[in-house]
């Protein structure tokens, strides 16, 4: 499943734990990230209250409870995309209503803009850079009960990005969220610094071509 790029990098180093090193590292990436983010996040809080009045009226974000680690919830912040009467929930195998995102969320999902309040939960400790990209709470309690292995993925701190955003897309069916878990469960087991700054290559391009867009 996983292409032969991605199993010459994590053969490299396979492992179940994550040693103190690449916690270190992991940590330190977080907080280079965070700092040289935070004026592109605050350029956008003065931006989009504006441009929202056109293309987007209603509430500058979108806070979601989502799945965390050991299985926590926690409200992750981004900037919103949908019209803000339709920011409702939708069920655990409902498609992308792509008709609810507004022309200036559009843009934002492409590239993933939406996404840069994120660094607040990474500020927080509730979210990484690199690690599985966390579901709605409620749908990954049903995730957890249908899915194989998918619970391996909360043994890890979620991320902004991770190997099943770069290498499966957007899941909102079951096959697709059965690929996400186990690619998932494969970062999980071959976690290392490697593999995080592969995956980060990986969303370079992902960004650039619009890939997997959510």
């Amino acid at each position: 499943m996983v292409d032969a790029q991605l199993k010459s990098e994590t053969r490299r180093r396979r492992q179940l734990g994550n040693p103190l090193r690449y916690r270190l590292a992991k940590r330190s990436v977080d907080l280079v990230f965070l700092v040289a983010a935070l004026p592109a996040l605050v350029i956008c809080c003065l931006v989009l209250p504006v441009a929202n009045r056109v293309w987007n009226p209603g509430p500058l974000f979108f806070v979601q409870t989502r799945m965390g680690r050991y299985g926590k919830p926690f409200r992750m912040i981004k900037f919103r995309t949908m019209v803000a009467a339709a920011d409702r929930g939708r069920g655990h195998d409902d498609p992308l209503e792509t008709g609810r995102i507004t022309r200036l969320g559009t843009m934002l999902r492409t590239y993933r803009i939406d996404e840069l309040p994120n660094i607040i939960n990474i500020a927080r400790g509730q979210m990484t850079l690199v690690g599985p990209r966390p579901d709605m709470f409620d749908h990954a309690t049903v995730y957890c009960r249908t899915v194989p292995h998918y619970d391996r993925r909360l043994e890890v701190t979620p991320g902004i990005t991770g190997m099943a955003q770069v290498m499966n897309g957007y899941a909102d069916d079951g096959n697709l969220v059965r690929r996400k878990a186990a690619y998932d469960r494969a970062y999980v087991q071959m976690a290392s610094f490697g593999l995080d700054m592969f995956i980060l290559r990986r969303t370079v391009l992902v960004v650039l071509k619009g890939f997997g867009a959510r």
